[in-house]
């Protein structure tokens, strides 16, 4: 049995949550993130300590359980993620250099339902991550006068002078997808697997032995981040895109995400020299 198949069963116990529900109790577009990337072989462990099964408990237990998204029946969900950048990765750059006034910016997939969204996410006060979105029903490799007058605006209410900038691919992620509801501190949890990475020339890269578990809560944490600390989990600056990024191509810097690429890449070709 994998350790994804031992998950199985603890997901299937929770009680659901819609995602109406889940938008209007915990929607935290403004929110501080927390990164974990774990072997997927301690993923049973975290979700059963959730759920009150395992030998760490969870505070979320007492205050009404923790749910999991449910739409039609499913529980885990498809996303793929195409990134945009400047030839000159300014985006890229910003994050590894961790200037104040950075910015990311993708069209999501939800690949169940077809539907896209355009995203741009820049930091707000004390470390937050301010997340913007709208629909978007334009080419996936490209971004149409209306999305970027949109990205235009997001990034100069943020400080981001973005005129001049010409924004094409950079990086498409794929991956499955848990949400989860804490109702004790009105925060989500998110657990992606079979993570892919991919560069517009091709290049490809996986992770089936690992996952990401990001929670999603005010600036004292949730009790998902109790429960890791608990495991001797931290958080770390595991990025999709600028760690992808810095796995997949050897040219860019990547000294913050070094530590995460020898812990969990070890197969990337930045760190064993070949050209991506």
């Amino acid at each position: 049995m994998t350790a994804l198949d031992s998950v199985a069963p603890v997901v299937g116990a929770l009680r659901p949550i819609g995602l109406d529900e889940l938008v209007d109790r915990a929607e935290l577009l403004t929110r501080l993130d927390r990164k974990y990337m774990l072997p997927l072989t301690d993923l049973p462990l975290v979700l059963g300590g959730l759920d009150g099964g395992g030998p760490s408990r969870s505070s979320e237990v007492e205050t009404g359980g923790v749910q999991v998204l449910e739409v039609d029946g499913e529980r885990q969900f498809a996303y793929r993620s195409v990134y945009f950048d400047t030839p000159d990765m300014d985006g890229y750059r910003g994050a590894a250099h961790r200037r104040r006034r950075r910015f990311k910016l993708r069209i999501r997939t939800y690949l169940a339902s077809g539907q896209h969204f355009l995203e741009v996410k820049t930091r707000g006060p004390r470390g937050t991550t301010v997340k913007q979105r709208v629909p978007y029903d334009g080419e996936l490799g490209r971004l149409g006068p209306e999305a970027r007058a949109y990205v235009d605006d997001v990034l100069r209410a943020a400080g981001i002078d973005s005129r001049g900038f010409r924004l094409v691919p950079a990086l498409t992620t794929r991956y499955l997808r848990t949400t989860l509801f804490l109702p004790g501190s009105g925060s989500r949890v998110t657990v992606d697997t079979d993570l892919t990475w991919a560069l517009p020339d091709g290049a490809e890269l996986r992770t089936p032995e690992r996952t990401i578990v990001e929670t999603k809560a005010g600036r004292a944490g949730s009790g998902a981040d109790r429960l890791l600390w608990s495991l001797r989990h931290r958080p770390c600056p595991v990025s999709k895109y600028g760690t992808g990024l810095a796995a997949l191509r050897p040219d860019l810097p990547a000294n913050r995400w070094l530590p995460v690429l020898r812990r969990h890449f070890p197969t990337a070709p930045a760190l064993n020299g070949s050209p991506a």
